[in-house]
């Protein structure tokens, strides 16, 4: 055994063995086989998760540009990214695309670009409709997950039936922005020190183990 292998503490193994505790992320499938393997022992399991924002309709311009920090900081890759939005119906998407020029140059970046000309291929080749600025796209689905480069959005008549759309996923789900809810624009990724992810502060959990 080589010097260097004595000190490192990371091991690779085949199978693991007298672990007493498991912190574990992956997909949602993969989180499946995590829970029954892990089962037994205290454990962590991190799921595929998202944020949205709901408007009501009443959002300044200044609230808008918060939420395109939402969306595309760290290309819209973090768990606390925006990839939906709720919008009331009659909403003029065009105040969105106007509030998000600031953020254009996002293009330039040539992975960012990549993504986004591969799916608008893809849209165009399918038929499927879809909003475009040059930089960014708005398709409508119920799908709380976007590729990078678009934006889901789905329009409602009443906000309680967000709401309550919400509760029933609020496993696929990390912040709510919006005017009426917990997370106002810009802060998604501005978490506290107990704004733990998925709710469950590690910290505690290892003190218990």
């Amino acid at each position: 055994m080589h010097d260097w292998e004595e000190k490192n503490p990371i091991q690779k193994v085949a199978t693991l063995q007298n672990q007493v505790a498991v912190i574990a992320t992956g997909s949602n499938n993969t989180a499946r086989y995590f829970e029954y393997y892990f089962k037994q022992i205290p454990h962590i399991i991190r799921k595929n998760r998202t944020s949205v924002a709901v408007l009501n309709g009443n959002e300044t311009t200044e609230d808008l540009k918060k939420l395109a920090a939402d969306i595309f900081q760290y290309f819209g890759l973090g768990c606390r990214n925006v990839t939906k939005l709720y919008l009331p119906e009659g909403f003029h998407t065009d105040l969105i695309f106007e509030s998000f020029y600031d953020r254009s140059l996002i293009i330039n970046h040539t992975k960012y670009s990549n993504n986004y000309d591969y799916n608008r291929a893809v849209f165009l080749m399918e038929q499927q409709p879809f909003l475009d600025n040059n930089f960014v796209m708005l398709k409508e689905s119920k799908e709380f997950h976007s590729p990078i480069g678009v934006i889901h959005y789905e329009c409602y008549k009443h906000l309680d039936e967000v709401k309550k759309e919400l509760v029933e996923n609020e496993e696929k789900i990390q912040c709510v922005v919006g005017n009426d809810f917990n997370v106002e624009f810009g802060e998604t990724q501005k978490p506290s020190l107990t704004d733990y992810a998925d709710g469950v502060d590690v910290m505690k959990f290892l003190e218990t183990i």
